[in-house]
């Protein structure tokens, strides 16, 4: 079976291919801001947070939060050190640090740029929406006096600026105009709206890239989009992934979707999707190791039902499953065995599809375990694992197949 396409008809395509299928689609990692923001996790090692970084530029991932340097000393100290440290090993990715709209927070970032050599993205962000600016005692010229002043700071020592406009889905069209053409108008190489309370719904995703599009267009000038959204509705990802089809060229995760509240947009399954979707074409094979490492430096625990990381990602003890990916093996077909009960195929992350022996099992679980062992197929053997599977009220653990193994050979001797 040389062309596998000829088996699948997939869905996902009947319409066409996606919008942003064949365009450049950058994603920018935040575990080590907005990551960093949730109440529930440690902060890492500076030695973790560089390996993270290390893996995110063998991933592909074009750019990288490596912190807020105003937060304090030590989020200042782990910023420089692991910009001084991207510039000495030459890697790809480009560092981006965060900003309040105020000098104070700003001039900290001048001095990494400085003194590691490389040009920082600032991204600076205040609250446009009417919530935040009554909540302040803001008016609206006074948020856009900030964000040009900010801007121009950056600017003017030649480091590029992200306007990071928090709350953006709950501010009015004639508010963001004044502040997008503003930041525009003060040189923002892009603009970021952001979905900072995770209202969005994916037509409130389409709605406003459309406006933000039409905006930039009208303006004549070469700004980006970056999407920035939170999950508090659970449509985190989808959001994302919207925001990829209808116009922004940069989306930003987290890994394991760590962040304020409940998280941002795991950026593990941003990365799955954009390559099942045709967005990207990378070597993904190193991102398991990515997301093992953040779940043990941030020391946080993954679901066992977690998509693509978890334990049961590619782990089955169904009788039909299991018999299914075993013809599939023995035509030779490692593709299809590796998609037949799966829509992820795990050998493009790293992974391997599991069989497992429980009550919900048959004999080709029983069959597979033992092959995967060198253990030669025997009907007496077969009927023993599967009875005591079928008393069983969960999985077995390999440690109980190995005792009625080893109870079948020392009756054979």
């Amino acid at each position: 079976m040389d062309d596998h396409h000829d088996i699948i008809f997939d869905w996902n395509l009947a319409g066409g291919p996606p919008a942003f299928a064949g365009r450049s689609v950058e994603v920018l990692d935040e575990s080590l801001r907005d990551g960093l923001q949730s109440p529930s996790v440690v902060d890492p090692q500076l030695d973790d947070k560089l390996q993270l970084i290390r893996l995110l530029d063998d991933l592909g991932v074009s750019s990288v939060n490596i912190g807020f340097p105003g937060a304090g000393p030590r989020a200042a100290a782990d910023a420089l050190a692991l910009a001084r440290a991207i510039a000495r090993e030459c890697l790809r990715i480009r560092p981006a640090c965060a900003a309040r709209t105020l000098a104070s927070d700003i001039t900290p970032i001048l001095s990494i740029a400085q003194e590691s050599g490389l040009p920082i993205e600032v991204m600076a962000f205040i609250g446009s929406s009417p919530l935040r600016q009554y909540a302040e005692g803001w008016d609206l010229a006074e948020v856009a006096r900030l964000s040009g002043a900010a801007i121009d700071l950056g600017v003017r020592h030649g480091l590029p600026v992200t306007y990071v406009n928090e709350d953006t889905v709950r501010s009015s069209p004639q508010a963001l105009e004044v502040l997008f053409r503003a930041a525009i108008d003060h040189g923002a190489h892009r603009l970021c709206i952001c979905d900072t309370v995770g209202h969005s719904t994916p037509a409130g995703v389409q709605s406003i890239l459309g406006f933000t599009r039409q905006l930039i267009a009208r303006s004549g000038a070469k700004v980006g989009i970056d999407w920035h959204g939170h999950n508090d509705r659970g449509l985190a990802l989808s959001n994302a992934l919207h925001a990829v089809e209808h116009g922004a060229d940069r989306v930003h995760g987290t890994a394991l979707g760590l962040g304020e509240r409940v998280g941002n947009p795991p950026l593990e399954l941003l990365l799955l999707n954009l390559q099942l979707s045709g967005a990207t074409d990378r070597d993904l094979s190193k991102l398991m190791e990515y997301a093992r490492l953040a779940a043990r430096a941030f020391q946080v625990a993954v679901p066992f039902n977690y998509p693509l990381v978890g334990r049961d990602a590619f782990r089955t003890a169904t009788g039909v499953h299991a018999a299914a990916i075993l013809k599939a093996e023995r035509k030779g077909q490692s593709w299809l065995a590796d998609r037949i009960y799966s829509g992820v195929p795990a050998g493009l992350f790293g992974r391997t599809q599991e069989i497992q022996i429980s009550h919900q099992s048959g004999e080709a679980n029983v069959v597979y375990w033992l092959a995967q062992r060198g253990v030669r197929e025997d009907p007496a053997l077969i009927s023993a694992i599967l009875r005591m599977a079928k008393e069983s009220r969960s999985t077995l653990a390999d440690s109980e197949i190995e005792a009625v193994l080893r109870t079948y050979i020392e009756a054979a001797i």
